[in-house]
């Protein structure tokens, strides 16, 4: 189950990618993150009133929440903080990349977070392992060589160093969630973490407002942030969901959550008309391949 919960959750991930991109281009990159996260959180809220009033309306099922402790509430808040930096960065990255290049750059994240496990929790990796970290990496290194004939490179350009910090930044959300999600139930994990991000984001969008910050913009009105929320909030669901099986490997299920990649290759060839699609599908094959060697060696 947690597999195959993680595989729907990369399907979701990638719709999301390609309808995020669509809304940042006729809104602001904090509009977007902010209605969109806002309109996830009240997805919440029924649950978390019902687990801090005690009312228990959903004891024994799936969505049942805990209240949590002043600790557990406060380790949500750094995970929301660092979550927000983020998708800051990482939107700003793909709305002003060409999608078929930030797809592949968020496939790589799996493998930092691999790394990062063997840093930190002392995992080991065998030979195969070491293999598709390797072959992920020269796709990597091969999409930063086609890229430039887009006009886009990898040590000049600002966006990439936005999607830069926006990997790294989720490399240790993602260390931190193979943490919690020892003693956390997902539904308060997911819960929280969307109201905290939303409460930031209002912050934020408050400040450049009274501060008269030509980042603030009005809203312009675009239906496609209900579904920004809708497909986010699935898939983090399933993939919080995943990370309870008790044989889970939060190694695995980034990779297969990050393959989301192949989705929005294809949406992103067939909506945005993107270009140097055959170099990209190449690189893009080859980062499946170190990804499914990843999985098959972890087996």
């Amino acid at each position: 189950m947690w597999l195959w919960a993680a595989i729907a959750s990369a399907v979701f991930l990638g719709v999301y990618e390609v309808i995020k991109k669509e809304a940042s281009g006729n809104n602001s990159v904090l509009n977007v993150l902010l209605y969109a996260t806002a309109i996830g959180a009240m997805f919440f809220v029924p649950f978390a009133l019902s687990a801090v009033c005690g009312w228990n309306w959903f004891e024994g099922s799936i969505f049942q929440m805990e209240k949590g402790t002043a600790t557990d509430h406060l380790i949500v808040f750094g995970k929301s903080l660092i979550v927000t930096v983020s998708w800051i960065s990482g939107l700003y990255g793909l709305k002003n990349l060409p999608i078929t290049i930030v797809g592949p750059l968020k496939a790589t994240r799996p493998v930092f977070i691999l790394i990062g496990s063997i840093l930190i929790y002392g995992e080991h990796l065998n030979g195969l392992q070491w293999a598709g970290i390797l072959i992920s990496m020269t796709a990597l290194f091969m999409l930063s060589i086609s890229s430039r004939r887009e006009g886009v490179s990898f040590i000049h350009n600002k966006w990439i160093g936005c999607m830069a910090v926006s990997v790294l930044f989720g490399v240790v959300s993602a260390l931190i969630d193979k943490k919690i999600m020892t003693w956390m139930s997902p539904m308060f994990v997911q819960a929280w973490c969307n109201i905290y991000i939303a409460a930031l984001l209002a912050l934020l969008t408050l400040f450049y407002k009274l501060k008269g910050s030509p980042v603030y913009e009005k809203l312009n009105r675009d239906w496609t942030i209900v579904l920004i929320a809708l497909f986010l909030t699935i898939s983090d669901f399933l993939y919080f969901f995943s990370l309870t099986d008790s044989q889970s490997m939060i190694s695995i299920v980034s990779m297969l959550r990050r393959c989301s990649v192949v989705v929005t290759f294809i949406l992103g060839a067939m909506v945005f008309k993107e270009k140097n699609l055959k170099a990209k599908g190449f690189e893009l094959v080859l980062m499946l391949v170190g990804a499914a060697l990843l999985v098959f060696a972890s087996q």
